[in-house]
């Protein structure tokens, strides 16, 4: 099977076992919003939030180096495994030693345990699922996924409905689900057998040495995607910060549907590294043209439907928020993006200029937050910082990874793409008379403008899904 069937298998597979699963827990913030109020729910995502900063800090961003050494270096899995163990188990003792000093947020008064709780069951089931991917069993680790999810809404519904255990509920069911996964990972993958009492200190060296700067760069990510919560939160109310919360979980569609791609795309484009460099350029240029299509369409879709999406996954309480749904769409757009380039820096190992495009990403979505937010754009002006960020981000990117990986970017097409996405938020935010016509042409004309991409996409993605069918079939 050649790389770009390789890749296009793997995505399906990974779709087949995850999309369906995410897009119910999409579908879940209606169910959500019924049982929380915006107050709950802003201090719920605040809680969730907080405790996606301290993995990677707990870590040391090890989880990360397993994946990527794993993958490179087979004869050093038990190594690489012990060394992802051993450092998240350090990291849980500092973190339980210092943790009292979160006391000094008042909002977390009473939910500390909550928020150990899931950092801690976070770490480990993000190690056991990475080595999994990482020796490449594909299939289970997206049938842990759809495992996941699964038990993620049927303890939402036990503890919100039957114990109406109302915020705690809510967090406390991700954390549950995360440890029983990872109970079901390391007794179906043995992966005791993975620990051994003598790792290579080469191991734990040159994966720290990887790892190490991307905790700064995720932590960096972090406050680019998530300061404007704590800001609208201090600046306007929990009220304001559950309905922007709720505005964010419409674009995580685009993030979904990019991350499931970005799973196979990392196997792919660190697998294919060792070969012809020509062939790899090539092979970067058109992965990014068919993914630049989809994450486009996708954008243009979300935008358009921002009022009906809100109505029906959101209660009527949080109908509001549809109105940063389009600029927020567009910042998940250039996100992935951005994402996508990130790769460059996995390959080529520079996890240095990671961190240094994700420091400038951060700091000016903080100082357009100070500026915005308490200004008369108010929550809209969160939406506005976190655009313009990821812009700022993908576009220092697109310049520098052409040093090390120098494929086209289709820049004109890009351009095009880009405004046509501008046109459609701009009229969907300010509900220009005729808006709708305004979002049909949009989207027409994106299908036209990436319509050959498109078509290889469909076609390598439904001979990929024919073959795989093919395969498991049993014989006659």
């Amino acid at each position: 099977m050649n790389k770009y069937k390789t890749l296009a298998g793997n995505t399906a597979l990974i779709s087949i076992g995850t999309f369906g699963s995410k897009l119910l827990v999409f579908l879940m913030v209606r169910f959500y919003t019924s049982y929380l109020t915006p107050s709950d729910y802003g201090t719920a995502d605040l809680i969730t939030q907080t405790a996606n900063l301290l993995f990677p800090l707990i870590s040391l961003g090890i989880t990360d180096g397993v994946f990527r050494f794993a993958l490179d270096h087979p004869k050093s899995r038990r190594s690489i495994f012990t060394a992802g163990t051993v450092t998240i188990a350090c990291g849980s003792l500092l973190f339980l030693i210092v943790v009292p000093l979160l006391h000094l947020v008042k909002e977390f008064s009473g939910y500390l345990w909550l928020i150990v709780l899931y950092t801690l069951t976070e770490s480990y089931h993000t190690l056991c699922a990475q080595f999994i991917r990482a020796i490449g069993k594909t299939a289970l680790y997206a049938g842990q996924g759809v495992l996941n999810t699964m038990l993620v809404i049927g303890l939402n519904i036990l503890l919100l409905v039957v114990f109406h255990l109302g915020l705690t509920g809510y967090v406390l069911s991700v954390a549950l689900a995360d440890l029983l996964c990872t109970a079901y990972l390391f007794i179906r993958e043995k992966l005791w057998r993975q620990l051994t009492p003598h790792p290579r200190a080469s191991a734990f060296r040159q994966m720290l040495r990887y790892s190490i700067p991307l905790i700064p760069t995720t932590v960096l990510w972090w406050i680019t995607a998530v300061s404007d919560r704590y800001m609208v939160n201090g600046f306007i109310g929990s009220e304001a910060n559950g309905i922007y919360a709720v505005s964010y979980k419409v674009p995580t569609i685009i993030t979904i549907v990019s991350g499931i791609f970005m799973s196979a795309w990392q196997f792919s484009a660190i697998s294919e590294a060792q070969g012809d460099r020509q062939e790899h350029i090539r092979f970067f240029e058109r992965v990014w043209r068919i993914f630049q299509a989809g994450m486009m369409l996708i954008c243009s879709l979300m935008i358009a439907f921002a009022r009906l999406e809100i109505r029906v996954l959101a209660d009527a309480s949080y109908f509001e928020a549809w109105k940063y749904v389009p600029v927020l769409a567009a910042a998940m757009l250039f996100a992935s993006f951005a994402t996508f380039l990130g790769s460059v820096y996995m390959v080529t190992r520079r996890s240095d200029l990671s961190l240094t495009t994700a420091l400038l990403g951060a700091s000016l979505n903080v100082g357009l937050n100070l500026l915005m937010i308490p200004s008369f754009l108010g929550i809209q002006g969160a939406a506005i910082a976190t655009l313009a960020c990821y812009v700022v981000v993908f576009v220092v990117r697109a310049v520098s990874v052409r040093r090390f990986i120098p494929f086209r970017l289709h820049v004109g097409r890009l351009s095009v793409s880009a405004a046509l996405i501008a046109v459609q938020v701009i009229t969907m935010v300010l509900s220009v008379p005729g808006w709708q016509y305004v979002q049909a042409s949009c989207f027409c004309l994106l299908a036209l403008l990436h319509s050959g991409p498109l078509y290889g996409m469909l076609d390598r993605g439904l001979q990929s899904l024919r073959d795989l069918l093919r395969r498991r079939r049993p014989a006659e």
